[in-house]
């Protein structure tokens, strides 16, 4: 039975989750996992199904509420909204002017990730290991396909919102990035920033949807092959590190909404190829930091568990 402190500490993890989001790269499900949560917020979404309308008419509110953990979901949500409403602009400025800095910090965050899952899982077999590897194979090659133009249609706006929720909830796979992909990351957060209500309505709307679909799968996957799941999702974060390495040449660019110039297609180089500033040594500082913030955070969620 949570008291007043855990739900404290739950909305927290929904701040450090929804900052993680935001970021094209990083993945929200990520924190949700080395917190202690993930699982629970699998079968807690997945709980909010046809048997939860029987419960509201069976037993009433206070038995529907229990039955989709109610509480859990109010205080975690609570968090993830706070913290990408009050971080847009934050993570929109750092990643313009502070990319390497930033894109640093995240590449330690995620390397500290790929030890924490993966040592969950109890024996590692050439099962499991061909399981991380293709894991990998596929994070790798979404990081790796071009961007598409938007068709700035209401219904894509709908289906961006379904799919990139899935990748949210999946450590290492980042739904900003997917948004990315499908050149509708610009449009929602400017959305967000300028409440815009109908593009935000539909994109949530779109978000639910893929949500209580998709977490069905993952539910099951956890209670069937548990250990060959967090083998996958290991694979996930490794592949995802190409995305987030620091130093990139712009190939292509294009025109945003805006009217400005901005990359399109990028590639990872070495930071001695860097044609400008590498910063190098706060680069290797912010991915320390990064790392170590992450394995303190494992540590005290379960100190407090």
């Amino acid at each position: 039975m949570r008291n007043l402190k855990d739900y404290i500490l739950l909305s927290l993890k929904g701040l450090a989750m929804g900052a993680a989001d935001v970021v094209p790269g990083v993945s929200g499900g990520t924190i949700a996992f080395i917190t202690g949560i993930y699982e629970e917020l699998l079968e807690t979404i997945n709980s909010v199904n046809l048997s939860a309308l029987k419960k509201l008419k069976t037993e009433g509110l206070k038995g529907f509420w229990k039955h989709i953990n109610g509480n859990f979901l109010v205080a975690l949500f609570l968090g993830i909204g706070i913290s990408i409403v009050s971080l847009a602009k934050l993570i929109t400025y750092l990643l313009e002017h502070h990319s390497i800095l930033l894109w640093s910090f995240f590449f330690g965050l995620i390397l500290s990730s790929v030890y924490l899952v993966g040592k969950t899982v109890k024996k590692w077999n050439v099962g499991k290991i061909i399981g991380l590897l293709i894991g990998a194979a596929i994070a790798f090659y979404i990081t790796i396909l071009p961007p598409m133009e938007n068709p700035n249609a209401l219904w894509f706006v709908f289906l961006s919102g379904a799919i990139a929720i899935c990748a949210m909830i999946l450590p290492g796979i980042s739904g900003s990035f997917i948004l990315l992909l499908l050149g509708s990351y610009e449009m929602v957060l400017g959305a967000i920033k300028d409440v815009k209500l109908t593009i935000i309505a539909v994109f949530a709307v779109g978000c639910v949807t893929g949500l209580l679909s998709f977490s069905k799968l993952l539910n099951w996957m956890f209670k069937k092959y548990h250990d060959l799941t967090i083998a996958i999702l290991t694979g996930f974060l490794v592949g995802s590190l190409n995305k987030i390495w620091p130093w990139k040449e712009t190939i292509s660019t294009r025109i945003n909404s805006h009217g400005e110039t901005v990359p399109f297609i990028q590639e990872n180089i070495s930071p001695f190829n860097y044609a400008e500033e590498n910063q190098l040594v706060f680069a290797i500082l912010m991915a320390v930091i990064g790392l170590v913030l992450i394995i303190g955070l494992e540590k005290f969620a379960k100190k407090e568990a």
